[in-house]
């Protein structure tokens, strides 16, 4: 599939879009972030790996390092402040019992997740796909307070944004990374899912031990 080539080489695609396209580059990037961000049914486009490769290409000149991550951080704040309020004043209108994806399971999987970590689940949800894409709908749904919420979303993008671009930049050019990015990219995918893997595992246990009670 397009979607899943474009998510694995990455750094591939990015280099034909800056040969094609320029500074417009910039815009693309910034629209992939927002559309995962800022629009409960796009958890699917690729956000950390994206930043990885982002800052990889910075560290050869295909990108300046400064704009790339001016992009990245305000994508990613606009996008969550979008989500919030569509959340807000949409809410689970938005779900149909009869779609599967997104479906009202994964909406509930990202509510247990903000009920357990409350305004922190948005900083700690940035690091996960999927559920940084539903938290800031939930958080809109559940009316939390739109100042805490812009408070956490900074932080949570500070802290996503400065950690995987400069580790790109840093990174990428490693001989071992640059001839094993696909294997890379999986990596940091899978690691990215592992919080999400073991609050779900979590959460089947607990539900198992209520019902056997």
């Amino acid at each position: 599939m397009p979607i899943i080539d474009f998510i694995l080489h990455i750094d591939q695609h990015l280099i034909e879009l800056i040969r094609e396209k320029g500074v417009w580059v910039y815009g693309i990037i910034f629209l992939i972030i927002f559309c995962e961000t800022g629009l409960v049914f796009m958890p699917f486009l690729p956000g950390d790996n994206l930043l990885f490769a982002a800052g990889a290409l910075a560290a050869i000149g295909q990108l300046n390092p400064w704009i790339i991550s001016a992009v990245l951080g305000s994508a990613a704040i606009i996008g969550d402040s979008t989500n919030y309020w569509i959340g807000r004043k949409f809410g689970t209108r938005l779900f149909s019992e009869t779609r599967k994806f997104p479906s009202r399971k994964h909406l509930a999987t990202a509510e247990i997740f903000f009920e357990k970590h409350g305004g922190k689940s948005v900083l700690i949800g940035r690091f996960m796909p999927f559920i940084r894409t539903f938290t800031p709908f939930v958080a809109g749904m559940s009316e939390m307070p739109y100042g805490r919420f812009v408070a956490f979303s900074v932080s949570g993008t500070v802290l996503w944004v400065g950690t995987l671009v400069p580790a790109g930049y840093f990174l990428g050019q490693l001989p071992i990374v640059k001839n094993n990015l696909t294997l890379i990219v999986l990596f940091i995918i899978g690691l990215s899912l592992l919080p999400l893997f073991i609050h779900g595992i979590q959460h089947y246990w607990a539900k198992r031990q209520t019902q056997k009670k």
